[in-house]
């Protein structure tokens, strides 16, 4: 292997992992750094009380081929399972459990059923909902003027009011785009339902993490990039990055330093702007102006089962999204474990663990009639101050593509110009995307099979593409 095809990754998670991947398999000498000594970046585990747990319920679709096919190169698909067919349960204080459930016939009339059946709705917001559906399917989602609107704004004008945000656009928009529909891009909202709910009946069918993180990402990720023959330097800080010798040298300390022919940086866009800053200032810059959402999982232990449902929507309660997680997490003999997790979630950011007690054990109660006289054994929080970029308004103008103007250098995350919001499935095409962008340079063909198909195009640094696919949830219902 010539020391002409070298390439550092800068950063351990899905994008990192699917770009280092494909580097090697297409012949490159690969180093990935990661600072943390985990792989996985925001998808991660932790042991607490003698349970392995969580940072969040990161969910997928069906549609999601690029993270399930990387699952299945990485030899964990094992760990995850999609429903037969979508179903979501909703709970509301003091109302019983409905399901949404889809049918069987084609897009849209596949979610017709579900929606004329929701009790959460009166009978004529249910026909104004499915009129706005109707209008939401029909525009484009790379339409700069859709971008710079409002979800919620562009659903009032058909007609949609708050109750109808609160009780069913935001079922979407909270775990997908990890804010409210009323402060989201209308264009990601645009994309997030027509890919991932009108693509085909079941494209919107949800998958599941049976496992833990750590089980299904980070500890295969390791031994399949190990076994592809890729350099892992785990607890490796990349504190610059600079031209030298026609290539790059990655700096990571006073003595530590690594050069290749192509980088891929594959950070969060605040650390990745630092790092590129003195290479591409305008594209620091932009990174700059994306801002960042945060969110909250709650892990609540109880005494005894509270909730028969593996996982569940709250309306009309704080509670968003709430998952047993006992299984995965080896919860005490008798105990249930539920994950509630919190989108967009800047309030609960700044509450205290016993006010968040305060708060959210009384809701859980409200919704599970089973818990009221159940001791709560444990509670706890895991807190991701900057878990997305903020999918606001005229975000589509300041995300990057994975080519830049500076060669063999590749931008690779959730923030980069693939059109999707920030997800699981967007994270693992935007590392196939730099992926490219860093072989081209470096003169080597990508790898064949289903992950080279997969690999969108990179784009240019003045006019990127959006990638086709269908989206998948973050790590807020997720």
């Amino acid at each position: 292997m010539s020391d002409g095809r070298r390439v550092v990754v800068i950063g351990g998670g899905l994008a990192g992992i699917a770009a280092a991947l494909d580097c090697a398999a297409a012949g490159a000498r690969v180093t990935l750094v990661e600072v943390r000594r985990r792989l996985g970046g925001a998808a991660y585990s932790f042991e607490r009380d003698g349970m392995q747990l969580d940072n969040g319920q990161h969910v997928f679709l069906r549609c999601c081929e690029s993270y399930r096919a990387l699952l299945a190169r990485i030899g964990s698909a094992r760990h995850v399972a999609v429903q037969e067919r979508l179903e979501i349960p909703v709970m509301s204080p003091g109302e019983p459990t409905v399901t949404l459930r889809r049918g069987t016939l084609p897009p849209p009339l596949h979610l017709a059923g579900a929606l004329a059946r929701y009790p959460h709705l009166k009978v004529t917001q249910r026909w104004s909902a499915a009129l706005a559906a109707r209008a939401l399917s029909a525009v484009d989602p790379a339409d700069p003027e859709l971008d710079r609107r409002t979800l919620g704004d562009w659903l009032s004008d058909l007609g949609q009011s708050e109750r109808s945000l609160a009780a069913l656009w935001d079922l979407i928009a909270l775990p997908t785009l990890n804010v409210r529909a009323a402060d989201a891009s209308a264009a990601l909202g645009a994309f997030v339902f027509q890919t991932g709910l009108l693509a085909s009946a079941d494209a919107g069918d949800i998958g599941f993490h049976v496992g833990t993180l750590a089980q299904t990402i980070g500890e295969p990720a390791q031994r399949a990039l190990a076994d592809a023959g890729v350099e892992l330097r785990l607890g490796w800080r990349a504190q610059a990055l600079r031209r030298a010798d026609g290539g790059f040298e990655v700096q990571g300390g006073v003595e530590d330093g690594l050069s290749a022919e192509a980088v891929v940086v594959a950070l969060p866009h605040a650390r990745a702007a630092r790092l590129i800053e003195p290479l591409l200032a305008p594209t620091a810059a932009a990174l700059d102006q994306i801002g960042s959402s945060p969110i909250v999982n709650l892990h609540v232990v109880f005494d005894r089962v509270v909730c028969e449902e593996p996982f569940a929507a709250g309306v009309g309660t704080p509670v968003q999204y709430l998952f047993d997680r006992s299984a995965a997490a080896g919860a005490p003999p008798g105990c249930q474990y539920l994950a509630v997790s919190l989108s967009g979630a800047e309030r609960e950011m700044e509450l205290s663990i016993d006010r968040l007690r305060e708060h959210y054990v009384p809701a859980l109660e409200a919704l599970l009639p089973a818990a009221r006289g159940a001791r709560v054994e444990g509670f706890f929080a895991t807190r991701e101050h900057a878990a997305t970029f903020r999918a606001s308004p005229g975000v589509g103008a300041l995300r990057p593509p994975a080519r830049t103007e500076v060669p063999g250098l590749a931008l690779a995350g959730t923030w980069t110009a693939t059109g999707w919001p920030a997800t699981l499935e967007g994270a693992v095409i935007s590392g196939h995307a730099a992926a490219r962008v860093a072989l081209d340079a470096i003169e080597l063909a990508p790898p064949s099979g289903r992950s080279a198909a997969s690999m969108p195009s990179p784009g240019s640094a003045s006019s990127p593409a959006p990638a086709d696919g269908a989206a998948a949830a973050n790590a807020g219902a997720a």
